[in-house]
């Protein structure tokens, strides 16, 4: 395994002036460490200084003045998790943490005998109802968004009630989330004249062909300028009242399955269709970076040297 950054913590640069995000936390979904890439990935240090690509997203929602950060981890690498991260960004931001859990269900619902799966992204999020009291943007722990992505989604929910129902997604172009070593699921996004999200469909096997970009499984067709979710969302506390009744939905349907998963874009789908919230796609222009497949590996550590040496980053971090 490789370790990540040699030092304590990790300074960040003070907060920028462009930006005064007041009680705005970074949620980062990290309950799922590795199960595909092996290992715990979110420690896997690909900076030119052995930065992980959680150390970038951090480091940019400072900047960008977000003032908080929670974790939603598992229990199991509960001191772990603590000891080699979360302590890293305490000098610099306030630190917290929540806990999915599988027996973590609704009164009346039981976890089906032989589910050994978490219940998927959704419930990630709820799981953090009680650490999160102010707007936020959650991410998954081991992607790389870019400063753009919380600048925009961060500048929507500054705009916009504390509290409120006007949620915001930010769209990614579909041909800067591919891979060059195979297929990967997005979620293609429509949206109304307004930018008010629609739909959310789910594509499993989008690969860039010799002659396009093409979903393998349907033999649909895209030119890449799509705008994709790459799970960063802008949410209000108001959003957690409807993910419960939401997963209770999900829980009736499907709780007895034992790898069903209540996914946050099938969950603001249905807030959507139910018209209790609005969410607004926010064009996001920054390069997204994922190692889907170990190969990604050398890519992404290539473009992050690429970004540092062309002074958007320090190195190290700080």
């Amino acid at each position: 395994m490789i370790e990540i950054l040699g030092h304590e913590t990790l300074a960040l640069h003070p907060v920028s002036q462009n930006f005064n995000f007041m009680n705005t936390t970074l949620l980062v979904l990290a309950a799922g460490m590795g199960s595909r890439y092996g290992g715990l990935k979110q420690m896997d240090g690909v900076g030119p200084g052995g930065e992980t690509l959680l150390d970038y997203s951090v480091y940019d929602a400072a900047l960008s003045g977000f003032d908080r950060v929670v974790f939603v981890i598992r229990r199991d690498f509960e001191e772990e998790f603590k000891d080699r991260v979360g302590r890293r960004y305490e000098d610099r931001l306030d630190v917290g943490y929540a806990f999915q859990q599988l027996n973590d269900l609704p009164e009346g619902f039981n976890v089906p005998e032989g589910r050994t799966k978490p219940w998927g992204t959704g419930h990630a999020i709820l799981a953090a109802g009680d650490a999160v009291d102010s707007p936020f943007v959650a991410i998954n722990a081991d992607d790389f968004y870019g400063r753009d992505a919380f600048a925009a989604v961060g500048g929507f929910l500054k705009a916009h009630e504390e509290n409120g129902t006007r949620f915001c997604m930010g769209g990614y172009r579909l041909d800067a989330t591919l891979s060059e070593h195979g297929s990967v699921s997005r979620g293609v996004c429509q949206a109304d004249a307004d930018g008010l999200l629609k739909t959310v469909r789910e594509h499993t096997q989008i690969q860039r062909t010799a002659q396009d970009i093409t979903d393998l499984a349907e033999g649909v067709g895209f030119s890449g300028a799509e705008r994709v979710s790459m799970n960063c969302w802008g949410f209000t506390p108001a959003v957690f009242p409807l993910l419960e009744a939401g997963f209770k939905d999900f829980l009736k349907a499907r709780g007895g399955e034992e790898k069903s998963e209540f996914y946050i874009p099938n969950a603001v789908a249905d807030i959507i269709s139910s018209g209790k919230a609005t969410v607004q796609l926010v064009p996001v222009e920054s390069q997204w970076f994922g190692v889907t497949y170990r190969e990604d590996r050398p890519l992404v550590a290539a473009a992050l040297a690429e970004l540092t040496a062309k002074g958007e980053y320090p190195t190290p971090l700080g």
